[in-house]
């Protein structure tokens, strides 16, 4: 157990912290699952945007790394213009 206060200052920030990196994570995936999903090219169009800038802004929170985000994004577009 900590024994200074900046020590259970700092447990209570990171236990926030992955609590929403957890949400935001899981909401990703959801994003990426239903992107996936779709075989509409117009739809899916339309949604790799919003799941493009999603990826890069986790990312860019180190949420997930910048290399999972970018290898992502391509294999998402690759299978949008495969529509």
């Amino acid at each position: 157990m900590a024994n200074h206060r900046s020590a259970l200052k700092r447990m209570r920030q990171s236990q926030t912290r992955r609590i929403e990196n957890r949400y935001y994570a899981k909401t990703m995936r959801n994003a990426v699952r239903k992107l996936r999903g779709i075989n509409d090219k117009s739809e899916a169009t339309e949604m790799l945007p919003g799941v493009t800038s999603m990826l890069d802004k986790l990312a860019r929170k180190s949420v997930i790394h910048k290399n999972k985000a970018a290898n992502l994004k391509s294999s998402l577009a690759k299978h949008v213009e495969s529509l």
